[in-house]
């Protein structure tokens, strides 16, 4: 069952940066937490990702340093890469925990430093809400 449960989350870490995770990963209650956002239901944290691919371009990419599984959890290390559509280069450390229920993902928590995510994503992503709002 870990390696089964390590593949879900190099799954969901290889889609995350394209900004669609594949519906048959996820849990239909599935939530996630993050350091900067707080909890989230899945259609919420699915228009999250589709605005954060968008301000990348595409270019996020998240690569796994380690990945611990134990039973239904699996923590992974993470570094992210991108190109910001402003042309900024980004660069971020992770730490994901998942819960993982009946073969898909039914909970992720997400910590990295905010500080870097304040700084560089916080503004775009406002600027896309505001425009989307326009």
């Amino acid at each position: 069952m870990s390696e089964v449960n390590r593949e879900l989350a190099r799954a969901f870490l290889s889609a995350l940066g394209q900004g669609q995770i594949p519906e048959e990963l996820l849990s239909q209650d599935m939530t996630i937490w993050t350091l900067t956002s707080g909890t989230a239901d899945k259609q919420r944290f699915l228009g999250g990702i589709r605005m954060l691919a968008a301000i990348f371009g595409g270019s996020l990419v998240y690569t796994i340093d380690s990945l611990t599984a134990e039973e239904d959890r699996v923590a992974a290390e993470v570094q992210s890469r991108g190109t910001l559509v402003s042309g900024e280069q980004y660069h971020n450390t992770h730490v994901f925990t998942f819960r993982m229920r009946e073969g898909r993902i039914a909970a992720v928590a997400e910590y990295m430093n905010q500080t870097i995510v304040r700084e560089k994503i916080v503004p775009l992503l406002q600027a896309a809400v505001a425009q989307s709002r326009s």
